[in-house]
């Protein structure tokens, strides 16, 4: 085959730089319009909780609008802040608010001058509830525009209910607006569809005289003689402040605070992967609310389409490189096999090698253990040739199987087969061990079988079952039999068991335990479980 020549080679680089430089640059644009198509809907998440700031700002700003109404005269507030907010109308100019309240102070046990100012607002007779241990409280005296629904709220005192008393708690320290914890709304009671809420609350500061005398004050603060509120149907406010925009959203949450413990307040749609983060500022609180606009197609389609017309391009200037470079190739990999050749026959050799000298000293310690194990040359024989079985036995399941692990239940069935025995209680999941593995349990289930054979349930009284399982990354395999005729002498270790301790602790690298009592003898052998950790 004629080699290649410089000018091939030259034309295979430069081909080979040529595409690079398409793949890099579509690479690069791809990237730009994909972060492009990020951006711009990030500006747009951040849009939205631009506009949900400044809907709550408006809010607030009507709650500051009431309060300098009824510090201005706080005796006529009730057809004061009825005219105020027919005129305002903040339903239409800033939807989402439920109404504006306010909660007057009442020191613990005096509602007399409360429900006066109830009948004077609403001409009926309204009781101050419920019934608390506070010092002070704050019952609701106007609700504004009047509804049925929200007309369950007056007489309600604010201050009873702990989420309620710890924003109103921080409005009376800070004199800024605070926002309460999610609640259930009391004008909830009497709503066909319930839904979460939260109020805002800003104090009116007495300026003394016959109001500060009215007023409450808790450990040294200052004297606030009422709370001007507004309560906020979470769904409703976030339908009123997005209108329209919902529909162009695939998936909104919002959360009432931040991190994993915040409880989700609001949900519609189905959130994407592309989800945007952004906060809400409500008065003194801060919330999450995420944002995915769907926009897959948008987002991935362009970018996708500039990379993959840059690949092609890519691919066409390439392939006359590939077409040069296929005989060297060929060339190349011919000689590449046939040294792999020549090194997997090296290494085969090798293993053979390996394994032949490891199954001779495994059968030559065999051998001696039995020796010694033995009294006579008929009894070595006998055991020598069950081990030797035993152990050929697991050596050929890997040869026949072509594996290089083998089941445990195929094992122990094994050797109990060669019993007569048709043993029916065993069980367990499928355990695999390899060949040192293999080959220690088979000669430790060869003896326990020989043992059970000789003196237990094999020989004709009690009962075996042999069970195993996984458990904490090893393998735990329990040898139980009852019912025998006498209860085992275990106090101390003949060989065969000594045998089988060293087979369990040194090739299985595990452990195992006997116990006896009352005509059963229990053995439980654990070891490391390979195939878990791998």
């Amino acid at each position: 085959m004629r080699p290649s020549s410089w000018a091939d080679r030259l034309v295979a680089l430069l081909a080979r730089f040529v595409g690079l430089v398409i793949l890099l640059a579509t690479a690069a644009a791809a990237v730009a319009s994909f972060l492009y198509n990020q951006a711009d809907e990030a500006d747009q998440a951040a849009n939205v909780a631009t506009q949900v700031n400044m809907r709550l700002r408006d809010h607030v700003a009507v709650l500051e609008g009431v309060r300098a109404l009824y510090q201005s005269d706080s005796a006529a507030s009730g057809p004061g802040i009825r005219a105020y907010l027919r005129a305002l109308r903040p339903q239409v100019r800033t939807p989402g608010m439920e109404g504006v309240g306010i909660a007057a102070a009442m020191r613990q046990g005096t509602p007399a001058a409360i429900e006066a100012r109830l009948l004077e607002n609403y001409g009926e007779p309204i009781k101050v509830w419920p019934v608390t241990d506070q010092p002070v409280g704050f019952p609701v005296i106007l609700v504004e525009p009047y509804t049925p629904r929200r007309y369950v709220a007056l007489g309600f005192d604010m201050y009873s209910e702990p989420v309620r008393r710890a924003a109103m708690r921080r409005a009376w320290q800070t004199g800024r607006p605070a926002a309460s914890g999610v609640v259930e709304l009391t004008q909830e009671r009497a709503a066909k569809v319930k839904q979460p809420g939260f109020l805002i609350y800003l104090p009116v500061y007495a300026n003394g005289g016959a109001e500060a005398a009215e007023a409450a004050t808790v450990g040294g603060t200052r004297p606030v003689e009422a709370f001007v509120y507004a309560p906020f149907r979470i769904h409703d406010m976030v339908r009123a402040v997005f209108g329209s925009q919902l529909k162009t959203i695939k998936g909104i949450e919002i959360y009432a605070g931040d991190g994993p413990s915040a409880p989700r307040v609001f949900h519609q749609g189905t959130m994407g992967w592309d989800a945007h983060e952004e906060k809400l500022h409500i008065a003194d609180r801060e919330w999450t609310m995420r944002i995915s606009y769907g926009r897959l197609l948008e987002r991935l389609g362009r970018p996708l389409g500039i990379f993959l017309f840059g690949l092609a391009l890519a691919i066409l200037a390439t392939q006359l490189h590939r077409v040069q470079q296929r005989r060297v190739g060929a060339a190349q990999a011919l000689a590449a096999e046939q040294a792999r050749h020549a090194e997997d026959r090296e290494l085969m050799m090798g293993e053979m090698a390996h394994r032949m000298k490891n199954a001779f000293a495994r059968i030559g310690a065999l051998a001696r253990i039995t020796l010694r194990d033995s009294a006579n040359l008929d009894e070595f024989e006998t055991k020598f040739d069950g081990r030797l079985r035993a152990l050929s036995d697991a050596k050929q399941m890997l040869v026949t199987g072509l594996v290089d692990r083998v089941e445990l239940d195929r094992i122990i069935a094994r050797e109990l087969d060669l019993t007569g025995h048709v043993i029916r209680d065993i069980e367990g999941p499928d355990v695999r061990l390899g060949e040192d593995g293999a080959q220690a349990m088979a000669l430790a289930i060869h003896e326990l079988v020989t043992n059970s054979t000789k003196y237990g349930a094999l020989s004709g009284t009690g009962h075996l079952s042999v069970g195993w399982r996984r458990d904490a990354g090893d393998v735990e395999l329990r040898w139980a039999e009852s019912g025998l005729a006498a209860t085992p002498d275990i106090a101390t270790e003949s060989f065969g068991t000594q045998f089988i301790r060293t087979l369990i602790e040194r090739q299985l690298k595990g452990s195992w335990q006997r116990s006896a009592a009352q005509n059963t003898l229990s053995i439980l052998i654990r070891w490391p479980d390979h195939d878990a950790a791998g």
